[in-house]
C-alpha cells in the first residue's frame, strides 16, 4: 500500500530465524530518520538496536515487548500523516510473514566446510551472483559469525564470502604458523579453493593486518582493503584483553573482557557469552590462542605492522570506533596516505557490529556498490 513503510524482525546472519523485542526506543507518533534506532532485539546471537531504513513517522506498534517472532514478521508500520488509520489497519490485515527463508535454508546451507592446508575450514558464501566477491576476514578469538550484521546487507550488491580462521570458530584447532604471513597465505589458499581470484578484504582487528599482509604479497589479488579497528597500525594493543581471553576459563573471567569490545556493553548478552565459553573449551583452544598472542601481541606489543607498509594500491578505507578498549583508535592516524578514514563517536573495537548501517554503508561505497 503506497506511503506505508513496514518495520520488520530483521535477519541477523546465516542462521537467524527468530528474535525477541526487548524494548521500543521510540513512541507511537515520533518522525524517524534513517538509521534511527526503533526497537531492541534480542537473538540467540545478540541483542541489538532495529534501525530505520527509510525515513517516516511511527504509526503503529505492533510487536509487544518479550514477544518472540520469526524473522520479516511486522513489527510496526510507519506512514505519512496522509495515510488514514482504516488503511493501516488494513494493511496489518492483510500482511503475511514471508515464508521463503525456510526454502532458501534447504537449498543453501548456512555454512560449508573445505580442507584448506589439511585444516577443516567453516565458511559461508552469500550474496549476489555477478561481481568480485567481498571476503570478510575476523579477529583474534572470533569468527566468521562477527559479521552477522554485515554479510546480508553488503551481499545485496556483491558476493560475499566469510571464512572461521584455523584455530577460530568450527574450524580445526591447528595453526599454518602463527605469523600473519602464515596466516595470509592460508587465506590466499583458501581463496584458490574455492575459485576466488580477486577480492575485496574486509577485515577486522587481527584479521585487517592479514587483510594487509596479503596485499602486501600480492597486491594483484586485493580489489580493495577496508580494515576495521585494524592491528597492524601502531604499537601498542590492550595485552589484559589479548592475554586474558586465550586463559578466561569461565563466564566469571569472560564476560567482562567480551563488555571490553563494546562501548555498550549491554550487547553481550548470556548466549554470546555461552557460544564463546563452549569454543573456548574445545581441546587445544587455550594453547593455540596463546600461541598465537603471544606471536602476534606478546607483553602488549604488536610484533608485526603490514598497514603501515601500504602504499597508495589497493584503495584503502580505514574504520575505528573512538572508544576502542583493544587497539586506540589514534592509531588510524597513522594510516597510508591516500586512505579514506573514519572514526565513529561512541564506539568500540566492534564497529561493524555497532555502526553496522554505517559500516555496510562505507564498505558498499568503497567497494564500488
Amino acid at each position: 500500500m503506497t506511503g506505508i513503510t513496514p518495520i520488520v524482525m530483521p535477519k541477523w546472519g546465516l542462521s537467524m530465524k527468530e528474535g525477541t523485542v526487548t524494548a521500543w526506543l521510540v513512541d507511537e507518533g515520533t518522525t524517524i530518520r534513517v538509521g534511527m534506532p526503533i526497537l531492541e532485539v534480542e537473538t540467540d546471537k545478540i541483542a541489538s538496536a532495529v534501525e530505520a531504513p527509510d525515513p517516516g513517522r511511527l504509526r503503529r506498534k505492533l510487536a509487544t515487548v518479550g514477544e518472540l517472532l520469526p524473522v520479516k514478521a511486522l513489527l510496526g508500520v510507519m506512514a505519512g500523516d496522509d495515510v488514514s488509520d482504516a488503511d493501516i489497519d488494513a494493511y496489518v490485515a492483510a500482511y503475511v510473514t514471508p515464508a521463503s527463508d525456510a526454502q532458501e535454508d534447504d537449498a543453501a546451507p548456512a555454512y560449508q566446510f573445505i580442507e584448506v592446508q589439511g585444516i577443516r575450514t567453516r565458511y559461508a558464501r552469500r550474496g549476489a551472483a555477478e561481481g568480485t566477491p567481498v571476503l570478510f576476514i575476523h579477529g583474534f578469538g572470533g569468527d566468521l559469525d562477527n559479521w552477522l550484521f554485515n554479510i546480508d546487507a553488503v551481499g545485496e550488491k556483491a558476493p560475499v564470502l566469510a571464512l572461521d580462521l584455523p584455530g577460530h570458530g568450527q574450524s580445526g584447532i591447528r595453526l599454518p604458523g602463527a605469523s600473519l604471513g602464515a596466516l595470509a597465505g592460508f587465506v590466499a589458499n583458501f581463496l584458490d579453493a574455492v575459485q576466488v581470484e580477486r577480492a575485496h578484504l574486509v577485515g577486522h582487528s587481527m584479521g585487517a593486518a592479514i587483510a594487509a599482509q596479503m596485499a602486501l604479497v600480492d597486491a594483484r589479488r586485493v580489489a580493495s582493503l577496508t580494515l576495521i579497528g585494524s592491528a597492524g597500525m601502531g604499537g601498542e594493543i590492550n595485552a589484559d584483553y589479548t592475554d586474558g581471553f586465550a586463559r578466561a576459563p569461565s563466564r566469571r573471567e569472560l564476560k567482562p573482557l567480551l563488555e571490553m569490545l563494546f562501548a555498550d556493553p549491554s550487547l553481550v548478552n548470556r548466549q554470546l557469552v555461552d557460544d564463546v565459553l563452549k569454543y573456548k573449551r574445545l581441546d587445544g583452544v587455550t594453547e593455540l590462542l596463546t600461541e598465537l598472542g603471544h606471536s602476534l601481541f606478546g607483553a602488549g606489543q604488536q610484533s608485526e605492522q603490514p598497514v603501515r607498509e601500504l602504499g597508495s594500491t589497493p584503495p584503502l578505507l580505514v574504520l575505528w570506533g573512538r572508544e576502542d578498549r583493544i587497539i586506540p583508535a589514534t592509531h588510524a592516524a597513522n594510516a597510508p596516505q591516500g586512505a579514506t578514514v573514519e572514526v565513529f563517536e561512541n564506539t568500540g573495537h566492534m564497529a561493524q557490529m555497532e555502526r553496522a548501517s554505517d559500516v555496510n554503508r562505507l564498505i558498499l561505497r568503497h567497494i564500488g556498490g
